[in-house]
């Protein structure tokens, strides 16, 4: 699957965008969690994050495929 980082998502993560392995049955929640250990510097980030998934806002419960393509996005600052 591919995971789109953004904002400051993608800078704690060093590239707006990579490739991951699909698990099955992983949630994107635990996708969030699996990609922390991959980029530690996501861990004060990912637990404020919205995510959609192929393109519809997604719940951390919500089970991607393997050809999904998963958007993690900060909280975004108005102005």
């Amino acid at each position: 699957m591919i995971v789109h980082y953004y904002g400051g998502a993608a800078e704690a993560a060093g590239t707006p965008e990579e490739g991951v392995d699909a698990v099955d049955g992983e949630s994107v929640g635990e996708l969030a969690d699996r990609l922390v250990s991959l980029h530690p510097g996501l861990a004060r980030t990912m637990p404020v994050c919205s995510f959609f998934l192929d393109g519809s806002a997604a719940r951390r419960d919500a089970v991607p495929a393997g050809d999904s393509r998963v958007d993690v996005l900060p909280p975004f600052a108005g102005g």
